[in-house]
């Protein structure tokens, strides 16, 4: 009687008791956000504490390491092949600027991306931020806490020095301490159009209309919905 109950379990078909299908990203938080979740490539890897939030793809044994926020705020947000996202680095997509990182870039922790494009083959530096607009072609390098200015062009094989502001098409590099060419530099590339998409004034940005608008937006967030572990499940890249 026993041999025949055992018998029975073993004989359990897959239809009763179909193979789980495959996750990435456990423990990471993936947000649906403005109706899209999150596409993530089975062989990346997606650390417990990352957050992906909306139209975000990340593709085949890249790895988004613990604290790194891709968030696509009405932008996607595209991350290619065998990257490296690391520690608490921001990625944000905006609308009507490309956002992607290429093919063998590497991300270093505490980066800051905004509506820019990273060539393949780049490397970004610990604290360095590149704006709206920018663009890092393939195998060029930014060093640490340098700045990438909006709509700049650094070229292939040109390396941004540690602090440096890099401005322009294609980018001036500028010592930290030369603020009078720094501004010289930014004031054409428009700042506040770009960013804001307000005009700039005498008096300076209206701050407070940034935020309004900047409020309006974000708003959407109040409709996201977490999406579970067992729905994390890998798309094919």
């Amino acid at each position: 009687m026993l041999g025949g109950k055992r018998r029975e379990v073993m004989n359990v078909s897959a239809d009763e008791y179909p193979v789980p299908p495959p996750v990435v990203g456990r423990g990471a938080v993936f947000v649906e956000h403005r109706l899209k979740s999150p596409q993530v490539s089975e062989s990346a890897y997606i650390a417990p504490t990352a957050v992906l939030a909306g139209d975000v793809s990340v593709g085949p044994h890249s790895r988004v390491l613990f604290g790194a926020v891709i968030t696509a705020e009405g932008g996607p947000v595209q991350i290619g092949a065998n990257c490296v996202i690391m520690e608490n680095a921001v990625i944000r997509g905006v609308p009507g600027q490309e956002t992607r990182v290429g093919d063998d870039a590497l991300i270093g922790p505490h980066v800051h991306l905004t509506g820019c494009v990273i060539e393949g083959g780049s490397r970004i530096g610990t604290g360095a931020v590149v704006f709206n607009g920018a663009r890092i072609e393939a195998g060029a390098e930014v060093e640490f806490n340098a700045v990438v200015y909006v709509n700049t062009v650094v070229p292939s094989g040109v390396a941004v020095p540690m602090g440096w502001f890099a401005g322009g098409q294609p980018a001036e590099l500028v010592a930290p301490g030369d603020w009078d060419r720094i501004r010289a530099i930014m004031g054409p590339l428009d700042y506040p159009g770009t960013v804001f998409g307000v005009a700039a004034t005498g008096t300076g940005t209206p701050m407070s209309d940034v935020a309004r608008r900047y409020a309006r937006g974000l708003a959407l967030h109040h409709r996201d919905l977490i999406v579970p572990d067992q729905r994390h499940t890998p798309t094919a890249m």
